[in-house]
Order: C-alpha cells, then sequence, then structure tokens
C-alpha cells in the first residue's frame, strides 16, 4: 500500500486530518474524497482505507482520505461526527486545490463512502435539505457527485436489523421512537430528493449491511423524484468493495467514473 503524498488539517481538532495522495502525471485530476466506513466506531479509522485510496488514486485520481471523529471518542457521535462531515465536504475540496495547485479538476469532485462512509456521503449531499434552523444547512447542494459503497443510507432500517451492534443507535443515542428529532436530521433516506448525481454499490453477499439497505434507499429516492443508480455485484460481500485486488474492484472504479460523467 502506497503512503500518502501529504497530510494536511481541515480543522482544529487533531482528528481533522485529511491524507492526500496523487496519480502519476501532471495535469488535472478529478477529485475522490474518502469516508471510511466502521460503523462510525472508534476503532475503524482512515487507516483501513489506504488500500482503497490508493486504488483510486493508481486509476487516475486524486484521492482526499478523511479522518473523522467517531463514536466513542472526545466529541465524536451525536453531533460532532456530523459537525466533522459539515466542515470537510464543504472545506476539503478547495484545500486540497490550493495545496496542489494545477492538480485538481475542482468541477470534478466524488465523494466516495463506505458502510458508514456511505452514509455520511450521501448525508453531506443532502444538507440543502435540512431546515435553515439547522447547523448544518446548506442553502445550496454541495457540488459534488456521490458514490456509496454498501453504504447505511437508512438509518430507520439500520436500526431495526441492529446493524453493526446497534451502532446507529449508538451514533444518535436511541432508536427511532426515542430520538425522532434526530433520525429526522441524520437520515440520508429522509432528506430526498437531492438533485445530487448518486451512485449506489453493494454486494448480494453482503452481511455487514444486507443489499436491502441501497435497495430501501433507491426505492425511497424514486419516490421522491430522483433516480440514483443501484449497481447490485453478485457474489460479493461487505469488503470486497474496498479492496483492489478483489473481482469487484473494477466495479468500484466504474462507478466513480460514472458518477464524475457531466450530468445534464
Amino acid at each position: 500500500m502506497s503512503e500518502p503524498d501529504r497530510t494536511l488539517s481541515y480543522g482544529p481538532l487533531p482528528e481533522h486530518v485529511v491524507d492526500l495522495r496523487l496519480p502519476v502525471g501532471v495535469g488535472p485530476a478529478p477529485l475522490v474524497v474518502v469516508v471510511h466506513g466502521g460503523f462510525w466506531k472508534a476503532e475503524w479509522d482512515r487507516a483501513h482505507a489506504g488500500p482503497q485510496s490508493a486504488g483510486l488514486a493508481a486509476a487516475g485520481h486524486v484521492v482526499a482520505t478523511v479522518e473523522y471523529r467517531r463514536v466513542r471518542m472526545a466529541g465524536g457521535g451525536w453531533p460532532g461526527t456530523l459537525d466533522d462531515l459539515a466542515l470537510l465536504t464543504d472545506t476539503v475540496p478547495a484545500l486540497v486545490a490550493a495545496a496542489v495547485p494545477g492538480r485538481v479538476d475542482e468541477a470534478r469532485t466524488v465523494l466516495v463512502g463506505h458502510s458508514a462512509g456511505g452514509h455520511l456521503v450521501t448525508w453531506a449531499a443532502s444538507r440543502h435539505q435540512l431546515p435553515p434552523s439547522s447547523p448544518w444547512h446548506r442553502a445550496e447542494p454541495l457540488p459534488v457527485s456521490v458514490v456509496s459503497l454498501a453504504g447505511v443510507l437508512d438509518l430507520t432500517l439500520a436500526a431495526a436489523l441492529g446493524l453493526g451492534g446497534d451502532a446507529t443507535q449508538a451514533l444518535l443515542g436511541g432508536g427511532p421512537d426515542e430520538r425522532p428529532e434526530r433520525y429526522a436530521a441524520a437520515d440520508p433516506a429522509r432528506l430526498l430528493p437531492t438533485g445530487v448525481p448518486t451512485v449506489l454499490v453493494h454486494g448480494t453477499l453482503d452481511e455487514a449491511v444486507p443489499l436491502e439497505v441501497s435497495r430501501s434507499y433507491a426505492a425511497a429516492a424514486a419516490a421522491a423524484g430522483q433516480q440514483v443508480t443501484l449497481h447490485e455485484l453478485a457474489g460479493t460481500d461487505h469488503m470486497a468493495l474496498v479492496d483492489p485486488t478483489s473481482p469487484a474492484w473494477p466495479s468500484v472504479v466504474a462507478a466513480v467514473d460514472e458518477a464524475l460523467r457531466p450530468h445534464p
């Protein structure tokens, strides 16, 4: 696995860092912001996204692999994890472009999240759907596209299924009946339509986050008038989507390229 070319800070806290990997060549390339998964838990950090990030850089992208506060860390969970995602998605693209002049095509940025990271990137791209009273509200959508890899995209369903050992309840401080206002603010399936180009990739053999979670989000999007693309990969499990040596990897790279294509 390649080490990062540089590590930058996007905020004041030790967790507010981003590892930068550059592709071969000197011209501008699309920017991929990688948000790692791990059910929002402290024990999973950006290190496990290193091979994925190196693989995306080898595919020709500038890759920014971000860190954020997680459950059982100081300030993590509700609301700190979402605070960090709002901050980093607002600032990292310009930060990276300034750090490596001429290397980033700023008009082509995609947020890529795996598992809990899939939740976080789809949520970040939904912030303009939050009420203006929300601290995370944006007046306009982020100028990005989104790729969710086996994402936890329906928090109500995730809570009902007890995914990650009730990880959703740990993130939000309870279930949907106990914390309805938090689910309303944090669940991407409730913040549709986004108008942001969104591609979902999910394996049929995923036991950590069942395929039905991405299907539920895609159905909610369609009901809200937004078409998202869902690629179901037969015979693929949860971790294959972040493994550049897996048979699923070409489909992941293709999904990123699909998300980066111009959209009307």
